[in-house]
């Protein structure tokens, strides 16, 4: 993996590159993967290794992905990784024209979206998953009294504590320590509204 970072996109066409829903859904795999090929992938997605193929391509010539070494002896695999640990779109990025508040309106719609069909999906099939895990899984909701200075201050923190914990399992699953691991989402929001 080239960065141990994650690449903050600046750029309309990165974000667009990214934005299609198929795309998210890739990255995302090989976020969690580390690598894989693009039948590999496929089989995780329900689409033609062809299709995946051409996706991943996109995704490579913005930089967000890359080829990574082979993992079997089959020579004709091409096998991907993700170019960074993650990527970060931030509003003010995109706040400077129009067309590009717009593409990043989109992409961040997708992006949500996705992320709550993936909570749903663990609500589907929480009864599949040991009360250790159902117990452990959060679902919380607060409302807060605060400046926009205060909530960034709070991001901040939230931040460090996930990259703690992210931290942490990357070492000891390095060391070894892979049983009872499993992917987990963390998703946090944290966004003014009026009643």
């Amino acid at each position: 993996m080239a960065s141990k970072e994650n690449r903050r996109i600046t750029d309309v066409g990165t974000l667009k590159a990214l934005g299609h829903p198929l795309r998210i859904q890739l990255y995302r795999a090989l976020l969690v993967a580390g690598a894989a090929t693009a039948s590999q992938l496929g089989e995780q997605v329900d689409e033609a290794p062809s299709l995946v193929s051409y996706h991943l391509r996109k995704l490579a010539e913005h930089g967000l992905i890359e080829e990574a070494e082979p993992r079997s002896g089959d020579g004709r695999e091409r096998w991907w990784q993700p170019a960074s640990d993650g990527v970060s779109v931030r509003g003010v990025d995109f706040r400077d024209a129009p067309e590009k508040e717009a593409a990043h309106l989109a992409f961040t719609r997708i992006y949500h979206d996705q992320r709550s069909d993936l909570y749903r999906r663990y609500l589907d099939e929480r009864g599949t998953w040991p009360a250790e895990w159902n117990d452990a899984a959060a679902d919380v909701e607060g409302t807060l009294r605060l400046t926009a200075v205060q909530l960034g201050e709070l991001k901040d923190e939230l931040l460090a504590v996930v990259r703690k914990y992210d931290e942490k399992g990357r070492t000891d699953e390095a060391a070894g320590a892979t049983e009872g691991r499993e992917n987990v989402a963390l998703h946090l929001y944290g966004f003014p509204f009026r009643v």
